[in-house]
């Protein structure tokens, strides 16, 4: 049954924003995106994103699969369903976004990711094999936020700087719909497994070392495409 009130979760999620406001900031304001916004990175370049991607997107759809085998409860279940959901549509909008930047399925297929792209999604499939639900969805919550803004941003940058249609930058469209901040249903769920026994540090971390991954993937990525 779901908790009657989530006031304990909404009191962590804010002791959480605290805690990563900074790093959020570095994510929100990174130089890869203000150098999109100017035209600064050449078009062919785009194509280390969905490189990345290719290989993100599809580990996270698995990852976040596990993870509900492993869920109990149906609040749990539920959430984490509509994550799946969000992550099968990303992965359907991969394909023009590729044709965009000029990567045929077999280019995205032989493209080779490199460590720090990929840490977040590495750090994704740890968690859901071995942490909580509470723990995934505080994580995803808060990153999702970050995340989200960013891929607003980089939407309107390929429609304005770089031509795009917006079946190509549907990619970014759907994430950048994501809530500003953590949503009840996952509030819910946090709030049940700090019910549960799960401790309340255990949900900072991993809130903070996902958003961790989250700035080294801009950081490889601004690296990748500016040198």
């Amino acid at each position: 049954m779901a908790p009657q009130t989530t006031s304990t979760a909404q009191a962590l999620a804010h002791t959480i924003h605290g805690a990563l406001h900074l790093v959020e900031q570095r994510i929100r304001q990174h130089a890869y995106l203000q150098a999109l916004e100017e035209g600064r990175i050449a078009s062919t370049r785009l194509r280390l994103f969905v490189g990345e991607q290719c290989h993100i997107i599809p580990g996270d759809l698995r990852s976040i699969a596990l993870l509900i085998s492993r869920c109990a409860e149906p609040v749990s279940q539920q959430f984490f369903r509509d994550v799946l959901q969000g992550e099968a549509a990303a992965l359907d909008a991969l394909a023009p976004l590729a044709t965009a930047a000029g990567l045929s399925p077999a280019e995205c297929a032989a493209y080779e990711p490199t460590p720090g792209a990929q840490a977040y999604s590495a750090y994704l499939a740890w968690l859901c094999l071995y942490g909580s639900a509470a723990e995934v969805a505080a994580a995803l919550s808060v990153n999702f936020a970050a995340w989200g803004a960013d891929c607003g941003r980089i939407a309107q940058a390929l429609r304005q700087r770089y031509g795009l249609q917006e079946t190509a930058v549907q990619f970014f469209t759907q994430f950048a719909a994501a809530p500003p901040d953590v949503s009840p249903p996952a509030l819910m769920v946090i709030e049940a497994g700090l019910q549960q026994g799960v401790e309340a540090r255990r949900i900072v971390r991993a809130a903070r070392m996902l958003q961790g991954y989250e700035l080294m993937f801009w950081d490889t990525l601004s690296t990748l495409s500016t040198t």
